[in-house]
């Protein structure tokens, strides 16, 4: 029998928190609160976690400083972030700064219970399901098992989903996805409106694989449709 997954939820509400902490337990999972940003930061960083939940207004420090040093230091613990803020730029800040998914309050608990089981659903499913151990395209190299990816044998420094997305487009090379396809394969759920998370993390990717950015030869743009990787022909005659 596995261990129940650990979450820690950083968030300085007491009822939400209380409330998160109560379905997620009765989810089945073992849960740790903090209201303070600097000592969950601390715990976070201490402890095996599987999840951190992180609301971005925090006292001492606020959730996007503590998601870019997750992100420096623990690049594979995923991160949810919760956030008050309403405009797109704020949530695109907090997956910027590494999050891979977020909800805006004010949230439904179900939503958010759904969003934790995807998460460790597409984990699960990544670590269990029959794969080559290591994935070469190009100059690309993918060790599945201990998930690190070189690039012209240099390491590249990427987070848990930027990693499942990266090996998800390198085992599928030529084929298109939509936004709601990757969502639904790489995230694990399919939600109208979310499509700008993908989008995100795709720029991201690039940021760290690509020469330039803006030219990209690795994760290509088919306009109006989606994106794929490239054919092993196309990368040697590119």
């Amino acid at each position: 029998m596995t261990s129940p997954r650990r979450i820690l939820v950083v968030e300085d509400d007491p009822d939400i928190s209380s409330l998160v902490k109560l379905h997620l337990t009765d989810a089945g999972y073992v849960v740790a609160r903090e209201s303070n940003g600097r000592t969950g930061l601390d715990q976070a960083l201490a402890e095996g976690f599987d999840l951190v939940i992180l609301d971005i207004m925090l006292p001492g420090i606020d959730g996007l400083e503590i998601c870019r040093r997750l992100r420096t230091e623990k690049p594979e613990l995923p991160i949810l972030m919760l956030t008050a803020r309403t405009t797109e730029l704020d949530r695109v800040l907090g997956l910027e700064m590494g999050a891979d998914d977020y909800l805006t309050k004010p949230f439904s608990v179900r939503e958010l219970v759904a969003r934790v089981k995807a998460i460790f659903r597409r984990m699960e499913v990544f670590d269990t399901q029959p794969e080559l151990k290591r994935i070469s395209v190009g100059p690309i190299e993918i060790d599945v098992d201990s998930r690190r990816v070189l690039i012209n044998g240099k390491p590249v420094e990427l987070t848990a989903r930027e990693f499942d997305l990266l090996r998800f487009f390198a085992r599928h090379p030529g084929r298109v996805f939509t936004r709601g396809q990757l969502l639904d394969k790489v995230w694990g759920y399919t939600h109208e409106g979310y499509e700008h998370t993908v989008n995100t993390h795709i720029n991201r990717l690039r940021g760290k694989l690509e020469t330039d950015p803006s030219n990209p030869r690795f994760i290509l743009t088919v306009w109006g449709v989606g994106y794929r990787f490239p054919t092993i022909e196309e990368l040697e005659t590119s």
